[in-house]
């Protein structure tokens, strides 16, 4: 497989592999809108040269829009590869891609979240078990960070406001932002609905690192609470929402 890096030079001509379509839909304008912003703070994008949702997504872990302190550490926004592109060993070219480039960069290791079971949008648990990683703390919501060192190092770790993962807000509470190209379509959608029906609902967009590193998550992208508890992070379409508040309410 021949791999591209996405570059602000070469952004607009390329595909961008979680949103496939053209630069004038939604999301992949907010997705092209977001790279280009986090380029400057050492963001990596490599993906597949075919079409397809293959790629790895990377930042030096101080830049990183999550609540973790990981001095030195890099940390992996996403490691995606689906469809005809799996099992074909290209998760680990990438994986193996970017712990090269970290570690030509003085980096101490990686970090990137996931759960003690395949979850949706997030790593799966037992290939980041496989490549060497381990877990160096999980939220009581049991989003979990993992880790790969390559020295010997401090590890690791969630923020004191990301532990607990509740809110003293009630209603539907979601913090989002840019990073996934689905919100800029379905934030909206479901901000529309819950109008529509009287759900108690607010969207808080996390605009700023300062505001993503010091949220009430560990999961910045999607985070959705009822009543002050954290419900999911998976991005919600119509039927999936009505879903969550006919099983909540």
């Amino acid at each position: 497989m021949d791999y591209v890096y996405v570059t602000k030079e070469n952004i607009e001509q390329e595909h961008i592999c979680c949103a496939i379509s053209s630069n004038s839909d939604v999301q992949v304008r907010s997705k092209k809108d977001w790279l280009s912003d986090r380029f400057e703070g050492g963001l990596v994008f490599l993906k597949s040269s075919v079409r397809g949702k293959c790629f790895i997504e990377y930042i030096p872990a101080k830049n990183a829009w999550i609540p973790i302190d990981a001095d030195n550490y890099m940390y992996i926004d996403c490691l995606w590869v689906a469809g005809s592109l799996k099992g074909h060993g290209y998760s680990s070219e990438l994986l193996n891609m970017c712990i090269e480039d970290s570690k030509k960069k003085g980096m101490d290791g990686i970090c990137i979240l996931s759960t003690k079971k395949k979850t949706s949008y997030l790593a799966d648990p037992k290939f980041l078990a496989y490549k060497g990683f381990k877990v160096c703390d999980e939220a009581n919501n049991g989003i979990q960070l993992w880790y790969l060192a390559f020295n010997d190092s401090n590890l690791p770790k969630f923020k004191s406001c990301a532990k607990n993962c509740h809110i003293s807000e009630s209603g539907f509470v979601l913090y989002y932002t840019s990073q996934c190209p689905f919100n800029a379509k379905y934030v909206l959608i479901i901000e529309n609905l819950s109008k529509e029906m009287n759900i108690e609902f607010k969207a808080i967009h996390l605009d700023t690192k300062e505001k993503a590193q010091n949220a009430p998550t560990p999961i910045t992208t999607y985070a959705l609470f009822y009543n002050g508890d954290y419900v999911t992070n998976d991005v919600m379409n119509e039927k999936k929402f009505l879903k969550v508040v006919e099983k909540l309410k």
